[in-house]
C-alpha cells in the first residue's frame, strides 16, 4: 500500500512507519539478511527521520548488491542523503538502466538525478543566511509548521510531542497546535493553544493572520483533509470553522491554507484525486467580504509540478509567495521555493538556495514583515528528532568597500579604502513596511480597552483598514506600507477617540513602532491633540488631508449632544509672541469653522489661541518643534 502511494505521489499514511515496526521484530532475529536491511532503509527513507534509512541501505548493498532491483535507487537516495551527489548519480544511473519496467518510477529516477545536480550547484554557492535550529521549540518528536506575527513576538506550530491523548498504532500521538512568545530574544516553551481547538485529529497549523487575530489550520474530517479558521477572541481561539466548499471541497483534499494580503483570497494546497501529480496550489477569492462567498478554486499552473506542492505563504508585500515543493529544481526531498508577482502573474519558483534548503525535507516559511528573518522546519541532519524548527537570517546584499588608488588605510589591509570617494546611490526596488503594534488601555486605570482603530490614508481621504483590539488585551498589530501619509484613529465606546499620525516616505527603513495608547473617557478637563489636523506653514487654512479627523470630531460631538469643548492652538517659539499668538488664534477658529459648518453648535465650542506659551516639548530640537505645533481639543463641560 505504502510503496502504491508512492508511486502515485499519494499520502503515505502511518504504513511505512507499521511496517518498520514489523521489520524490527525480525531483524532482531536475523540483522544480516540484506533484504530485510533494505525494506528497513525504504521505510525510513519514506518517513520523518529519513538519516535513519542510510546504515540499513548501505549494509543491504554490502550484505548483497542483487538483493533488490530497487537496491541502486535507495543506495542513491542515502548517498544523496549524504550529500555524496557524483555517487548518488551513478547509483541513479545503474538503476535506470537496469530496471526496465513501464511505470511511473522513471520520473522518480528523472527528478532524483536533477537534485543531484542541483545541489552540487547550490551548495556550492550557499546564499548569504544563517539557518539555526531553535532549541525552545524542539524536542525529540516532529516539531513543525511554524507561523509568526509580522512583527516576529507570536508564533504558533505543530507538534506530535505526548499530548495525553490515546497513542496510535506505532506509539506515536496525533499533533496539535501550540503557542510561543518571543521576550527578550527567546521563545516562551510551546503550550497547547487555548480555546476548543485541539483535538485527537492531527490538527496542523497553516498561517496566523498578519494582525495575528484568525489562523488557518487543517485536519481529518471524515475520512478527508479540509482548512478550517479559528478567531482569536480575548485570550481564547474560537473553534475552528470548516472553509467554505471552494476551499475545503468534498472531493479532495485541502491543506497548508495561507491568507493574501488584500484581505479577499487564500492560497492553499489540493490533492486531486484523478490526478498523480500530488498537491497542487490552488487560490480562491471572495466576491463580497460580507457574505464570505468564496468562488471555485483556481490553479496556478507556473507553480506546480509534477510532484507535491505546499506549504505555502504569502508575504504581506502581496508579490511574493514562498512555496514548499519536492517537485521542481530541489536538492533533494522538500525545498523552499519563492515566486513573485510579476504584471499580476506569479512567476516559475526559484529555489531559495543553501543553508535554507538541503538534502532533506525543508518546508513551511514564515517571515517577518521587514524580511529579515524566517522560521522553517525541516528533518535535516544535527536537530533534535524529526522535523525540527529553525530560525532563518538573512545577511542581506554585500556591502564592498570602494578601493581606489594608492593610499591605504594602515588597519584595512584585506579591503583598504581611499578617503573622500564618494559611491553613486543604488536605489532598489523593493517594498519597505513599518510595523505599528501595541496596546490600548484606560489612561486612569491603565486596563485594557478593547477598541476599534482606523487608517486612513491621508492622502485621499479613504479608510484603507478597520480592525479592533483584543478585548483582554487590548494588543492589536498593523502592517503599514512605505510611500504613504497614514492617519490612525482609535475610538471605543465612553472615551475620546485618540489619533497618531506616520509619515512613511517611499524607501523608509523598515522599522517597528510600539506604542501604548491611553484612552481617555469624556469626563471634563481631559484632553488630546488631534495629530491628524494639517495647516499650510505660517498660515491657518485647513488642508484636505484634515478632513478625515476633523469629521471624526464632528461625529464624537453628535454622538455625545452634552459636550462643550475648547479648540487651543500652539505654535513653537519660531518668530515672535504676538504673530504666533495670531497665527494658533487663527487655526483654531478654522477648526472650530469646519465644525460649525458641519452643524455642531456654536454655543458648545470655543477657540483659543496660546502661541507658544505652553509648549509640551523642547523648542531647541526640530522634533520638539513639531510636538509644540500642535491643536489640541480639551472637554470643558458634559
Amino acid at each position: 500500500m505504502a510503496n502504491a502511494a508512492f508511486f502515485e505521489v499519494k499520502p503515505l499514511g502511518l504504513n511505512y512507519d507499521l511496517a518498520a515496526k514489523q521489520y524490527a521484530v525480525a531483524q532482531k532475529f536475523n540483522p544480516n539478511n540484506a533484504e530485510l536491511n533494505l525494506k528497513i532503509g525504504i521505510c525510513y527513507g519514506n518517513g520523518t527521520y529519513p538519516e535513519k534509512c542510510i546504515p540499513y541501505v548501505k549494509k543491504a548493498n554490502e550484505l548483497d548488491p542483487a538483493c533488490d532491483p530497487f537496491l541502486p535507487y535507495y543506495l542513491g537516495y542515502a548517498q544523496q542523503l549524504e550529500g555524496d551527489f557524483s555517487a548518488a548519480t551513478k547509483s541513479y544511473e545503474k538503476f535506470e538502466n537496469e530496471y526496465k519496467k513501464a511505470d511511473n518510477f522513471s520520473k522518480f529516477v528523472s527528478q532524483r538525478k536533477k537534485e543531484c545536480k542541483t545541489g552540487r550547484d547550490l551548495i556550492g554557492a550557499p546564499i548569504r543566511a544563517w539557518v539555526d535550529a531553535v532549541p525552545e521549540l524542539n524536542t525529540e518528536y516532529n516539531d513543525f509548521a511554524p507561523s509568526i506575527s509580522t512583527d516576529g513576538s507570536e508564533l504558533i506550530m505543530s507538534s506530535d510531542r505526548p499530548n495525553g491523548h490515546t497513542a496510535n498504532e506505532v506509539g506515536g500521538y496525533d499533533a496539535d497546535i501550540y503557542t510561543s512568545s518571543l521576550t527578550r530574544g527567546k521563545w516562551s516553551a510551546p503550550k497547547g493553544i487555548r480555546g476548543n481547538v485541539n483535538t485527537e485529529q492531527n490538527d496542523i497549523s497553516n498561517n496566523l493572520s498578519y494582525d495575528g487575530t484568525k489562523m488557518l489550520l487543517h485536519r481529518e474530517e471524515d475520512g478527508q483533509l479540509d482548512i478550517f479558521e479559528s478567531t482569536l477572541r480575548g485570550i481564547d481561539w474560537s473553534a475552528p470553522v470548516r472553509m467554505a466548499n471552494a476551499i475545503s471541497s468534498n472531493r479532495s483534499n485541502d491543506s497548508y491554507a495561507t491568507y493574501y494580503p488584500d484581505g479577499w483570497s487564500i492560497y492553499f494546497a489540493r490533492d486531486n484525486a484523478n490526478r498523480s501529480n500530488g498537491t497542487e496550489i490552488m487560490y480562491s477569492a471572495m466576491q463580497s467580504k460580507i457574505q464570505k462567498d468564496y468562488m471555485a478554486g483556481q490553479m496556478i499552473s507556473v507553480v506546480n509540478s509534477k510532484f507535491n506542492e505546499g506549504p505555502i505563504y504569502c508575504h504581506v508585500d502581496a508579490e511574493t509567495m514562498y512555496i514548499a515543493s519536492n517537485g521542481h529544481e530541489t536538492i533533494g526531498g522538500y525545498d523552499i521555493f519563492v515566486s513573485r508577482k510579476v504584471q499580476g502573474q506569479w512567476s516559475k519558483p526559484v529555489n531559495m538556495g543553501y543553508p535554507i534548503n538541503t538534502p532533506y525535507d525543508d518546508f513551511f516559511f514564515a517571515s517577518t514583515a521587514n524580511g529579515k528573518f524566517a522560521y522553517i522546519a525541516s528533518n535535516r541532519t544535527g536537530g533534535k528528532g524529526g522535523y525540527d524548527i529553525y530560525r532563518v537570517t538573512f545577511w542581506g546584499p554585500e556591502k564592498k568597500p570602494l578601493v581606489d588608488g594608492e593610499d591605504y588605510l594602515l588597519a584595512s589591509i584585506i579591503m583598504p579604502m581611499k578617503e573622500a570617494q564618494v559611491e553613486e546611490t543604488v536605489d532598489i526596488n523593493r517594498k519597505s513596511f513599518t510595523v505599528f503594534k501595541g496596546v490600548t488601555i484606560d489612561a486612569m486605570t491603565k486596563k485594557a480597552v478593547e477598541a476599534e482603530i482606523e487608517i486612513t490614508d491621508n492622502s485621499s481621504g479613504k479608510v484603507i483598514e478597520t480592525f479592533t483590539t483584543n478585548s483582554a488585551t487590548g494588543k492589536f498589530i498593523i502592517t503599514l506600507a512605505s510611500g504613504k501619509n497614514y492617519g490612525i484613529a482609535v475610538k471605543a465606546k465612553d472615551y475620546l477617540f485618540h489619533s497618531e499620525n506616520f509619515d512613511i516616505p517611499n524607501g523608509a527603513a523598515d522599522n517597528l513602532v510600539n506604542k501604548t495608547i491611553e484612552l481617555k473617557n469624556v469626563a471634563v478637563g481631559n484632553k488630546i491633540t488631534l495629530k491628524n489636523i494639517f495647516f499650510d506653514v505660517g498660515k491657518a487654512n485647513l488642508r484636505s488631508e484634515s478632513n478625515a479627523e476633523l469629521d471624526r470630531l464632528v461625529k464624537l460631538m453628535n454622538d455625545v449632544p452634552s459636550l462643550k469643548i475648547e479648540i487651543g492652538g500652539h505654535t513653537d517659539n519660531t518668530g515672535s509672541a504676538s504673530i504666533n499668538a495670531k497665527l494658533s488664534q487663527d487655526r483654531a477658529d478654522a477648526v472650530v469653522n469646519y465644525l460649525k459648518g458641519k452643524g455642531v453648535s456654536a454655543a458648545r465650542m470655543n477657540a483659543k489661541g496660546y502661541g507658544d506659551s505652553m509648549p509640551v516639548s523642547t523648542n531647541s530640537t526640530a522634533y520638539g518643534r513639531q510636538e509644540n505645533r500642535r491643536t489640541e481639543f480639551e472637554i470643558k463641560g458634559n
